[in-house]
């Protein structure tokens, strides 16, 4: 896997993939937001400031203001490969991301997805 590639993508180019893939299965963009938020600690007004930007998502995990400490409770698989066993730390932040964003597509509840 081209590592390099995924981190240049941008977050505004798949920030509507991930609201896509949730409003085909009955979810909400604004579930998408708060799993977003919950992840990285950017506010709303934060995180449309960084898909506006059109920063990539190496910069858009490195500015995270608050990842949070639950996220090391996602585990899982994404893509073939186990998130726990992901070294790379922006890799795994990605990953992090696609899980949840599975998660949600797949029907689990919210304080689920959340880790409450």
């Amino acid at each position: 896997m081209n590592t390099h590639r995924i981190y240049s993508y941008s977050i505004a180019r798949v920030y509507p993939l991930y609201i896509e893939k949730a409003e085909k299965k009955g979810r909400t963009r604004a579930e998408v937001d708060e799993i977003i938020r919950w992840l990285t600690g950017y506010t709303q007004e934060a995180l449309e400031a960084q898909i506006e930007k059109d920063i990539n998502m190496e910069t858009f995990f490195a500015e995270a203001p608050l990842p949070n400490p639950s996220r090391s409770l996602i585990k899982g698989v994404v893509c073939g490969v186990r998130v726990e066993d992901i070294q790379e730390p922006t890799m795994r932040e990605i990953r992090y991301l696609d899980k949840l964003i599975d998660e949600l597509a797949r029907g689990k509840a919210m304080e689920k997805i959340l880790r409450k």
